[in-house]
């Protein structure tokens, strides 16, 4: 629990980014794209796999140069994504010192660690006060999930990525992300939008927890307890935000979707 308090007070520095976004956020989104691709291919180099580092540093600075200078230009977004794979795919020519592995896991950090945690971003620029739902989502399904596994919690949800993880916490993670995300969205947002911002919670709240069981499934496979010691109690940059980097993207493309349904009259 301590460690928990600790970690609370580590992340509120955050909460202030996203208060003023903007640039401060762009710019806390790529550090938090260099930290938490270094700490993932660290990973993959613990059982020997190698992806590339300097192409994955390249791709980020390409990256948030390019929302400076030109926004988030889809047709820019578009072409970033297909360097970034093509630059990958070449890493993995040179088959005496890597192999298909590489190449993948270098894709894979790209898209997963930074194009996933772009969209933070992304609903900044275009959703100023939406970006909210994405920390209260992922930060209450988290929080919620551990005390209600805790008082009462007695079925396993996943034993073999992760032990502590109880069917009831889960259930109470959902729960408490739609509640919180409609507790602010009732006095921040659009009423009229009330309930799509629960489903929002909901869903938010269910991918918060897919996105901490993929982090754990990668822990797995290559024998790490934490991707880092950056955060007390938490490990490093993607212990704490690989639930945020899957809801993300998840609360973008619903509002946009959401945004074009509505305009059609579905």
């Amino acid at each position: 629990m301590k460690t928990r308090v600790i970690a609370g007070l580590c992340m509120a520095p955050l909460l202030a980014i996203i208060y003023f976004g903007g640039i401060p956020l762009a710019i806390a989104a790529a550090l938090i794209a260099y930290l938490g691709v270094t700490e993932f291919f660290n990973g993959w180099e613990a059982i020997d796999v190698k992806p590339s580092k300097y192409i994955a540093y390249a791709m980020i600075t390409l990256l948030y140069a390019g929302h400076f200078i030109l926004g988030p230009d889809q047709t820019f977004i578009l072409a970033w994504l297909f360097i970034s794979i093509t630059a990958a795919m070449i890493y993995g020519w040179d088959m005496n010192k890597r192999g298909p592995y590489d190449a993948m896991a270098t894709v894979l950090g790209l898209v997963y660690v930074v194009f996933f945690s772009y969209h933070i971003v992304l609903l900044d620029y275009h959703f100023r006060m939406v970006t909210w739902l994405v920390v209260i989502a992922a930060f209450g399904s988290d929080i919620m999930a551990y005390f209600t596994g805790y008082l009462i919690g007695k079925h396993k949800l996943a034993p073999v990525l992760s032990p502590k993880k109880t069917i009831e916490g889960a259930i109470g993670g959902l729960v408490g992300a739609a509640f919180f995300c409609g507790l602010f969205a009732w006095f921040f947002l659009d009423r009229s939008m009330f309930i799509n911002y629960i489903i929002i919670g909901f869903a938010g709240g269910a991918f918060s927890q897919a996105g901490d069981l993929t982090a754990s499934a990668f822990k797995r496979k290559m024998g790490v307890k934490d991707y880092g010691h950056l955060i007390p109690g938490h490990g490093g940059i993607m212990d704490r935000f690989d639930s945020i980097i899957f809801v993300a993207p998840l609360v973008y493309y619903f509002i946009i979707f959401g945004i074009r349904i509505s305009a059609i009259g579905w």
